[in-house]
């Protein structure tokens, strides 16, 4: 669930925060209309992509106010999540690279090592995340989309860790970064340790 960044309307409002946060999404969705029609997105080759104006009025409305309950706890979640996200980097790394080569994925103790330790950060990071749902409701639904990445990769479709043309656990897991970079008015340099884009 997502506050309402656009008053009324909870379909606007989570697209419009979907869009903010990745910079293009698939276009069809219903609330499409209206963020074209707001100037925050315009329509290309089946992508809803964020404007100039969207992104500045996204970074405005998604930020929490200083000193605010729910900028309080954000700040006390990112604490948390920084060193699990210096760990989920690594992670990355041993599982695209091997030795200083690329990971021909042939050795198949050498790839469950890496996805235990993907289940390890995901065991961490989930209470941390639904504790800080209750308060700011945008990040309750990581959780159920970061688990059921690891599920997949867990069923053995390695494309659920780190691909780019899915869901996959690397791709939610930017997804959270750059939202509490946002949430608190940080850039990214100040999110140390995390995944490069």
């Amino acid at each position: 669930m997502t506050e309402e960044l656009i008053p009324g309307d909870p379909g606007a409002s989570a697209l419009f925060h979907r869009l903010g946060i990745r910079g293009r999404v698939p276009s069809g969705h219903p609330a499409t209309e209206v963020l074209v029609a707001m100037g925050y997105a315009s329509e290309r080759s089946g992508w809803l992509v964020r404007t100039a104006e969207g992104l500045c009025a996204h970074r405005e409305t998604a930020r929490l106010t200083d000193g605010s309950t729910e900028h309080q706890a954000t700040e006390r979640a990112f604490e948390g999540f920084l060193p699990l996200n210096a760990r989920l980097l690594a992670a990355c790394t041993a599982w695209q690279i091997r030795d200083g080569a690329p990971n021909d994925h042939t050795d198949p103790v050498y790839d469950w090592e890496v996805v235990d330790r993907v289940g390890v950060i995901d065991d961490r990071a989930a209470p941390l995340l639904r504790g800080l749902g209750t308060v700011v409701l945008r990040f309750g639904g990581y959780p159920g989309r970061l688990r059921g990445a690891r599920q997949r990769l867990e069923e053995g479709d390695h494309a659920w860790l780190a691909s780019p043309r899915c869901d996959s656990y690397h791709t939610v897991w930017m997804e959270l970064h750059e939202d509490f970079l946002v949430a608190l008015g940080r850039d990214r340099e100040e999110g140390v340790g995390g995944p490069a884009a």
